[in-house]
Parts: C-alpha cells; structure tokens; sequence
C-alpha cells in the first residue's frame, strides 16, 4: 500500500517558503536593532546569525520547493542531478553559521573587556565631573577642616599650663607658648624682633649639649630635670625636660632646617622647694635630738668648771696674773654656756603659746630693746606700717625672738653707718601679712643662699655666732604655718620676707 505524496508534498512546499519567510523576518529585526545601536556586539552577532541561517533557509527551501516542483513535473532524474549541489550548499551555509557564532566566542569575551573598561572610564569619568563641578566646595570644606584643626592645636598650645616651645637644632626659639614666655620673661613680639636661643636660659650650657645628642641619637628625651635662668627676672627656675625631634624629608625642607626639636618644660620648683623645706625640717629634727644630748652633756662639766673658777676668784686679789687667768676662764666658759643654752633652745620645742597680738606693736617693742645697739652703730631704723594689719594669733616671745635674729643678723652685715627698713603688708585677698626686712649690708654670697638656715652654718668669725639664730628663726615661721625668704645680692643687701596667716 502506498501512501499519497500530495500532503507531503504540499507541507513541505508550505513549511519551506515559512521558513524562508521568517529567516528574512528575523534578518529584518536583526539590521532594525544593528541600526539603533552599531556597537553593540550583541546585536552585530544577532545580524550575522540570522543572515546565515537565512541563507541556510533560503537554500534548503529553495531545494525543497524544485524537488517538489520537479518530482510533480515528472522530471525526477533533473532533481537527482541537482540534489548533491543542493546538499553541498546547505552544509556550507550550515559551517558558516557555525563559524560565526564560535568567532563571535572570542568576539563576546574581547567585548566583554572593552565594556568593563568603558565602564571604569565612564565612572572616572563622572568622578572628574562631579569634582570640576564640586571642587571648589570640597576645597572649602577641606580648608574648614584643616582651619578647626589647626584652631584645636593653637588652643591647646596656648591653654597649656607648661611650657611648650619650638625650636631648631641650634636652640633658636621657633615657636613659644603664653606659659613659656612667663617662664622664661619673654614678650611675644620680642621673638619676632630678636632671636632668642633657648641655650641661653639654661644655667649650664652642658646641659643644652647633652640634650641635643641625646635627641639625635634616640629621638627623643623624657624627664631631664634641669635649670633654666630667665635673664629678665633673675630667678633659677627648675623644670623637667620632656622632647622629640623631627626630621625634614628632602623635598619637604624649608630654608635650611633639617631637624626641628619639640620640647614640653614642666615647671617644678615649686616641687623642688617643698623637698629642700621637708629636707630641711628633717635636718632640724635630726640635729636637734642630737644637739639635745650633747648640750646636757658639756652643760655639767661647763657649770663645775666656772663654779671652782667664780670660787677660786673669791681668794684671789684683783689685779694678780692669777686673777686674770681666771677671769679669762671664767669668760670663755661662760661663752662655751651660751653656745650650749642656744642649743638647747634649738633642742627644746616649748609649747606654743599663742594669743591675739599688733604684729606692729610687737615689731616697735623689738626695735625699742635693739634700738641702744643700732645707735652705737649709726645705723638707721626706717619703718612702714601698714595701719590694716589685724591682730593676729601669734606666740608673741617666739615671734621677738625671730625678728631679733634677723635684726642682730643685719647689724652684723652692715657693720657701721647702714639702714634697715621694716614694712608690714596686709594682703586681704591672700588673707596673709608680709613682713619686709631690708639691710644695706654687705650681701650673701649666692652659694650661701640654700644654707642659711642650716643649723650651724654660719658666715661670722669665730666667737661671733652658732649658726642657730635663723635655723630656730625658720623652726619658728613654719610653727605658725607662715613662711621666709631670703633675697640677697652681695655689696647691695639683703632682704628677708616673712609671710604670716591671719587665724581667727
């Protein structure tokens, strides 16, 4: 049984001019889409696939259609001699489309990086846009920045209680805060008139040497204690040294600076005092448990030998070698007595006994009794009272005393024809009273000027002094919770400064 060929026939000649139909539809869509976007590899790849499979449609239906045609007309055998070329046809246009989609594989990767690459300059791109349009904004707002951190630096610079300074290798004063221009007595428009070196304030230009190696050899330094001289004040301050040191790359240099040393100065002599005053008060304390058993010690001996020598006196006739031997010994023991009741007085802490006293009365009583000797010597007392000063709680005997050493003292240094000025000063603020007391006196040495009140330390001849008077004097003060200073330049004086709480 043999089926009917037309259907077939027909679905074919039917089923290839579709397909060539919508092949050349397809390649129509492809050209529409190439053309709204040439560059586009995807659509370029679209066009060329769709072109070949038209061309393998168009091949393929074509042969179709004449086989058809061909096999209907009867001529069968013209069919059999065109089929291998139909077939040869198709299968190139078949290799051609595959050729071009395993081209396009290597097309699709080299556009995919040329995509990522057109990406990355569209982004700079729009990053150089929005920083031409923003840029002056971002300057300002940089500028901002920088203004509020270099304001935040200035404050903690000038805020700063301790000193900070900045300076060269050499120790030219770069840069100084408020706290180190009182520091070291130096105006602020003074370093942009004048170089100042900060070599120069140190006591001991040693010490400026071994701070600079020491800087440039780790870097940095932390707690050198030394001592630095302000040329306008006078006055050793002593100060812990804290530094580093920073170096200049060569592009960075400026002018010729190629280190610039940074340094925090600590003032500490407040510190330093309050040690040399517990050193001191130690000092006392020790020698005076000392002096306490020595003095009773000699006292004995001292009161038997002037006993027989006063007694011994009694049978010897005035004017014999004899009786003036003996009256030189009985001088020199009682001397030897005095020495010995000083230091027991020194030993001795007597109960304070203190009650509402005029500090300015007290001082013209102790002028009153010192007044015979202060004539002798044509020296002249000046005063200025302070009308102000209150009564104060005080142990009067033990404040006399005090005011007697030092008077005694300046007699000692002036000699003959001198003065001495006593001032009260009443300090309401501070709630004190200041004691001045100035001589024309020949001056202390400054090596002497930490030893003055150490016991036994004396500048006088032999005979003329123990050393205690202001040791006790300074036991005295600090009894009453005041304080003393001395203040001294040789050939020009002295002065001492006593300071006194006001207690209800």
């Amino acid at each position: 049984m043999t089926l009917p060929m037309l259907p077939i026939w027909t679905v074919d000649f039917v089923g290839s001019s579709l397909m060539i139909v919508i092949s050349f539809l397809c390649v129509y869509m492809a050209v529409y889409l190439f053309l709204q976007d040439k560059e586009n590899a995807v659509w370029i790849y679209f066009l060329w696939i769709t072109s070949g499979l038209a061309f393998f449609a168009l091949s393929r239906g074509i042969g179709h259609i004449a086989k058809d045609l061909l096999i209907v007309s009867g001529h069968t055998d013209i069919w059999k001699k065109l089929r291998p070329y139909s077939g040869a046809f198709n299968t190139i246009t078949f290799i051609l489309v595959a050729s071009i989609t395993l081209f396009f594989e290597r097309i699709w990767k080299i556009y995919q990086t040329i995509i990522r690459d057109k990406q990355a300059l569209q982004k700079s791109h729009e990053q150089i846009l929005y920083l031409n349009k923003h840029l002056e904004d971002l300057v300002a707002e940089r500028t901002l920045k920088l203004k509020s951190s270099e304001k935040k630096y200035r404050r903690i610079f000038e805020s700063s209680r301790d000193m900070i300074v900045v300076t060269d290798k050499k120790g030219l004063i770069l840069e100084l805060n408020t706290a180190g221009s009182s520091l070291l007595g130096l105006a602020k428009e003074n370093l942009l008139q004048k170089k100042h070196y900060l070599k120069s304030f140190f006591a001991h230009d040693s010490d400026w040497d071994k701070i600079v190696t020491q800087l440039l050899n780790q870097g940095y330094i932390n707690d050198i204690e030394t001592e630095l001289v302000s040329p306008v004040k006078k006055n050793i301050r002593y100060v812990l040294l804290n530094g580093t040191v920073e170096y200049f790359e060569e592009k960075e240099k400026n002018s010729n600076l190629k280190e610039i040393f940074h340094f925090l100065v600590k003032d500490i002599t407040r510190r330093k005092t309050m040690e040399q005053q517990l050193l001191q008060a130690d000092k006392l304390a020790s020698i005076g448990k000392l002096a306490a058993g020595v003095a009773h010690e000699i006292n004995n001996p001292l009161n038997i030998i002037l006993g027989y020598t006063q007694l011994l006196l009694k049978h010897e006739q005035k004017g014999t070698q004899k009786y003036e031997d003996l009256r030189i010994i009985e001088k020199h023991v009682c001397a030897c007595r005095n020495i010995v009741n000083d230091l027991l007085k020194f030993s001795r802490r007597s109960k304070t006994q203190k009650q509402f006293i005029n500090l300015n009365e007290l001082i013209k009583e102790v002028i009153k009794v010192a007044s015979q000797q202060f004539e002798f010597d044509r020296i002249k007392i000046e005063t200025n009272y302070d009308p102000n000063v209150p009564s104060m709680v005080l142990d009067g005997d033990k404040i006399k005393q005090v005011f007697m050493n030092i008077f005694m003292n300046a007699k000692d240094a002036i000699g003959e024809d001198g003065k001495i000025t006593i001032s009260t000063n009443y300090l309401e603020k501070k709630h004190t009273v200041e004691i001045k007391i100035q001589d024309t006196g020949c001056g202390i040495e400054p090596h002497h000027i930490s030893k003055i009140f150490d016991p036994f330390f004396t500048t006088k001849e032999t005979g003329k002094g123990t050393g205690l008077g202001l040791s006790v004097s300074y036991g005295i003060i600090k009894e009453h919770d005041g304080d003393i200073k001395v203040f001294s330049k040789v050939g020009q004086g002295t002065t001492f400064l006593i300071t006194l709480p006001i207690r209800e």
